[in-house]
């Protein structure tokens, strides 16, 4: 008898150990700051919200803004250069040079500028996570070989996705060197040219993924929207006019999305 109690202690104790080296694999993240980028999928409190939350992140620091873009216009201004005249997620058809202007700053670059500009100025923390979540209004995709050309910068063509997205991950990099960076695919819309073309896209950012080594999170994939049950316009599953989740779906991308920094992180 006296064996048995000693032998079911000593799994109890062997599986409190388990539990507690199980445990400590995963983050703290409650003493991380979380910051994001991206488009009218991700700018205000959607997908990001439901990470943070679950998470429990300290900080939550999104610079996103619809319409925008990886890749800049031969006119984008620097944040906080000469003349800025600002950032807008406009879309609608307008002749009003100034708009347009802002319109052209509405790229990732420049929301990378301003995120670095307020980290420094210390209204946020400098951050321990960074999602991009980009793509789905680029044009102009070029390819991550000529993106990826040397180890530097200066030379990056930055009016394509492929440009720009290398740009705005390693300035990041650069700036907070700690910080655990990850991009998300551009999901499944109700269209399926669209569709195709994010394909494209996602092929590219791949590759830039790989080069930089920061992990890209499958959200076209794996986030569980599919084409297959959206419209091309109008409310289908979980987007509401076929390219924008509604609250439903901005959950479900923030669970994958978390799950996948989660496991990932360490």
């Amino acid at each position: 008898m006296f064996g048995m109690r000693r032998s079911i202690g000593f799994c109890v104790v062997l599986w409190i150990g388990i539990a507690l080296q199980a445990q400590s694999l995963y983050p703290d993240f409650s003493k991380m700051n979380f910051g994001c980028d991206g488009n009218s999928i991700t700018a205000g409190e959607q997908w990001s919200k439901t990470v943070v939350d679950l998470l429990g992140f300290a900080t939550h620091h999104n610079v996103a803004v619809g319409s925008a873009t990886w890749a800049c216009h031969p006119d984008t201004q620097d944040y906080g250069s000469a003349g800025f005249a600002g950032i807008s997620g406009g879309w609608q058809p307008t002749e009003d040079g100034r708009e347009l202007q802002m319109r052209h700053n509405n790229v990732s670059k420049v929301h990378i500028q301003k995120f670095i500009a307020e980290v420094e100025s210390g209204q946020y923390p400098a951050p321990d996570v960074f999602v991009f979540s980009m793509g789905t209004n680029d044009k102009d995709l070029g390819s991550a070989e000529e993106a990826l050309r040397g180890n530097t910068l200066a030379e990056v063509d930055v009016t394509t996705m492929a440009g720009g997205a290398r740009w705005a991950i390693q300035t990041l990099l650069e700036h907070y060197p700690k910080c655990r960076v990850f991009v998300c695919t551009p999901i499944q819309t109700g269209d399926v040219a669209r569709n195709e073309r994010n394909l494209e896209k996602i092929a590219i950012l791949r590759e830039i993924c790989r080069a930089l080594s920061v992990q890209l999170i499958d959200c076209y994939s794996n986030s569980g929207i599919t084409g297959k049950f959206e419209q091309p316009s109008g409310r289908g599953r979980y987007l509401r006019d076929g390219l924008h989740p509604d609250k439903e779906g901005q959950e479900l991308m923030g669970r994958y999305i978390a799950k996948e920094i989660r496991n990932n992180f360490f």
